[in-house]
């Protein structure tokens, strides 16, 4: 008798997927098989994993099991080829993730044109509970963690679409869609081990942003096997950031940045500082020369992002030019500094505006 509740495949890793087959009464051959089938051929369904018998097929049908992907609910894309995903869970829940073409693709209606490389941006929570004050994402509140397999499956969701073909060692992975990471640790580094050991990206193709949980910093320090590390700095100072990032009551700057110090860089890795400039609020010239001073003898890259704006949000974009003065100081003060361009802002995929928006 077939068992009525589903339990997915994606998120299992080599040796549960080896354990289940045999409790099922098969060898684990066949457990590898399947992962081999569901990560790196990205079946989607059962039957498409040709290479298994048909008896242990229906075996892991009866036992209520199936490959787990996440729905597509919505589909947007972009002027500029970047596309946004609202994938949705079983219990109704839903997130979103983002495919971000880069290259001389230009302008059009073809999201798949003349893009050398590209980033997928994947959500480790439904919600999120940090409350930053510059992104949408906080307005929603935390509805739950996601599941290992929630977040491996949306990045294999997005892999299984014609419109985003690209070489996988093309295609970068950046934990950095709802939620805190660090707050789903677990899950979150698990989802990472499946990505390499299963799907096969490379760690240096994966970056994991966080709000600043310092003790997960640490945590992620001790990882085998972990993606680079960027925090979400966006003040230099004390004040200011627990004005726009109310996390720093609990993990202030000097915590934030003994902890970034203390982060063992590989060869030729960088720490990433995220920085969002508000209109008045953090983006005066005194505010980068805190910052210069700030990360003074840190290994690091600075990524400036001027504020997306969106319903709900209190602050302002600076202009171009502010940006630019901000982005000499540092510069000229010896730390690579890059502003980050909007993308598919027309359709609510650019930083910090995911909030599930439908239309």
């Amino acid at each position: 008798m077939k068992n009525e509740k589903t339990q997915t495949l994606v998120g299992l890793d080599e040796p549960e997927l080896s354990a289940l087959a045999l409790e099922l009464g098969h060898s684990a051959y066949r457990g590898r098989q399947v992962h081999h089938g569901i990560y790196r051929q990205r079946a989607a369904q059962l039957d498409l994993l040709s290479t298994l018998p048909g008896n242990f097929r229906g075996a892991l049908q009866n036992a209520g099991y199936s490959v787990g992907l996440p729905a597509e609910e919505k589909k947007f894309v972009s002027t500029d080829g970047t596309i946004r995903y609202l994938l949705g869970f079983p219990d109704q829940q839903s997130v979103e993730a983002v495919w971000i073409p880069e290259g001389d693709g230009g302008e059009g209606d073809d999201p798949g044109r003349n893009f050398h490389r590209a980033t997928i941006c994947v959500s480790s929570q439904a919600g999120c509970a940090v409350d930053c004050r510059f992104c949408l994402t906080a307005l929603m509140g935390l509805m739950r963690n996601l599941t290992a397999g929630e977040i491996v499956g949306q990045i294999l969701a997005v892999l299984n679409d014609r419109q985003v073909a690209l070489p996988q060692e093309r295609i970068n992975i950046v934990f950095m869609g709802m939620g805190e990471p660090f707050l789903n640790y677990d899950n979150f580094i698990k989802a990472v081990r499946i990505l390499v050991n299963g799907v096969g990206f490379a760690e240096s193709r994966m970056t994991v942003s966080t709000s600043g949980i310092v003790p997960r910093i640490y945590d992620l320090a001790q990882e085998p096997v972990r993606p680079r590390l960027a925090i979400s700095l966006n003040a230099a100072d004390d004040e200011t950031r627990t004005r726009i990032m109310p996390i720093n009551r609990k993990w202030d700057l000097g915590l934030l940045i003994e902890a970034a110090r203390a982060f063992p860089l590989r060869n030729r890795e960088y720490i990433f500082f995220e920085y969002v400039l508000l209109d008045g609020v953090n983006d005066g010239v005194n505010d980068a020369r805190r910052l210069l001073d700030l990360v003074a003898g840190i290994r690091c890259k600075v990524n400036l992002i001027a504020l997306n704006p969106g319903p709900g949000i209190e602050f302002a974009t600076p202009g171009a030019g502010q940006v630019e003065v901000f982005q000499q100081i540092l510069i000229k003060g010896g730390v690579p500094t890059y502003v980050r361009r909007p993308r598919g802002r027309d359709i609510f995929a650019a930083c910090g505006q995911l909030k599930r928006t439908v239309a």
